[in-house]
C-alpha cells in the first residue's frame, strides 16, 4: 500500500513563505515610517507635525518622530562657500564686472525661523537671501566710487560691501564670515587709459629722481669749489710782508750753511748777497 505526505507536511512550506512575506513587509513598512532620526554634527533639525514646525531647534543626536504625522528636516549650520559676479557702474559711469566670494554660515539659534520664512535647506536661504543681497550690495558700494578708485582704494570698496552684505544677511538668519573682492574688470578703453596713466606716472617719478641727482651732484661740486677757493683764500691771507722776510732770512742762513769760502769763479741765475769783509 502506497504512502501519502500528511497534511500537516504539505501545509508547512507555505506557512513559512506567509511569515517571510508578513516578515518583510513589516521591515518595509518599518522602514517607510522611520520614527528615528539622527543628526548629525554640523546640523540642527526642525521637526513639523502634519506641515506645522516647532518652535524647538533640535541639535545633533538621535530624535524620535510620530511615524505620517512627524517628520524632521534637517538643516546645516556648517562653514559654506559661495562665489558670485555681476555688473555695476562706477561714479564716473564706467562699466565695472565685479567678482566676489564669501564664506557665511546659517545662524544655529535661527534656524527656525529660517525655514519657515525662507525655505527648508541651507542652500536654499542662501540662494534666496545672498545673491540679491550681494548683488545689491555690489552695485551701491561701486555707484560711490569712480572706476580709478575702485582699483587705488580697494581695501575700502571691500570693507563697505561687506559691512553692507553682513546686515542684510544677518536679518534673515545668515551670518557673513569673511568676503573679499576676487576681481574688477574694466573696459578695454579704460584699462588701457589707466596703464597709460600709470606708465606716465612711473615716467614722471623716474624724471624726478634724475633732477634730484643732478641737483645734488651739481651741489657738490659747488661744496668742492668753494671749499677749494676757501682753501686757496686762506693761504693768501697768510703770505704777509714779514713771512716774506722770515723765509728770505732762512734761504740767506742755509746758503751760508752750505758756502765753503770761495767765490764762485762763474755766476749765474740768483746769488744771495753775502757781504765779506776781506780787509784783516
Amino acid at each position: 500500500m502506497a504512502d501519502f505526505p500528511s497534511s500537516s507536511a504539505s501545509s508547512g512550506a507555505p506557512r513559512l513563505i506567509k511569515i517571510v512575506v508578513i516578515g518583510a513587509a513589516a521591515l518595509i513598512a518599518l522602514s517607510a515610517l522611520n520614527p528615528i532620526t539622527v543628526i548629525s554634527a554640523g546640523q540642527r533639525g526642525v521637526k513639523t507635525t502634519f506641515g506645522k514646525p516647532d518652535d524647538m531647534v533640535y541639535e545633533p543626536g538621535i530624535h524620535f518622530k510620530v511615524p505620517l504625522a512627524q517628520a524632521m528636516h534637517v538643516m546645516d549650520v556648517r562653514l559654506q562657500k559661495g562665489e558670485g559676479e555681476g555688473d555695476a557702474a562706477s561714479r564716473d559711469l564706467q562699466s565695472v564686472h565685479t567678482r566676489i566670494a564669501i564664506n557665511y554660515h546659517l545662524d544655529p539659534t535661527r534656524v527656525v525661523d529660517v525655514f519657515r520664512n525662507i525655505g527648508p535647506t541651507t542652500d536654499i536661504a542662501a540662494d534666496r537671501i545672498i545673491i540679491p543681497a550681494a548683488q545689491e550690495a555690489v552695485k551701491a558700494v561701486t555707484a560711490k566710487f569712480t572706476a580709478e578708485e575702485l582699483v587705488s582704494r580697494r581695501t575700502e570698496v571691500r570693507d563697505a560691501i561687506g559691512t553692507l552684505l553682513r546686515e542684510k544677511m544677518q536679518r534673515h538668519g545668515l551670518l557673513l564670515d569673511e568676503f573679499a573682492i576676487v576681481n574688477f574688470a574694466f573696459s578695454r578703453s579704460f584699462s588701457e587709459a589707466i596703464e597709460a596713466k600709470v606708465k606716465a606716472e612711473q615716467e614722471k617719478l623716474k624724471a624726478e629722481r634724475d633732477l634730484q641727482r643732478i641737483e645734488v651732484e651739481a651741489k657738490q661740486k659747488v661744496a668742492s669749489a668753494r671749499a677749494e677757493a676757501d682753501a686757496l683764500a686762506l693761504q693768501r691771507q697768510q703770505i704777509t710782508a714779514d713771512l716774506l722776510a722770515l723765509r728770505r732770512i732762512e734761504n740767506e742762513r742755509d746758503a751760508i750753511r752750505k758756502w765753503d769760502g770761495k767765490m764762485p769763479s762763474v755766476t749765474g741765475g740768483t746769488v744771495p748777497f753775502i757781504n765779506v769783509d776781506t780787509k784783516r
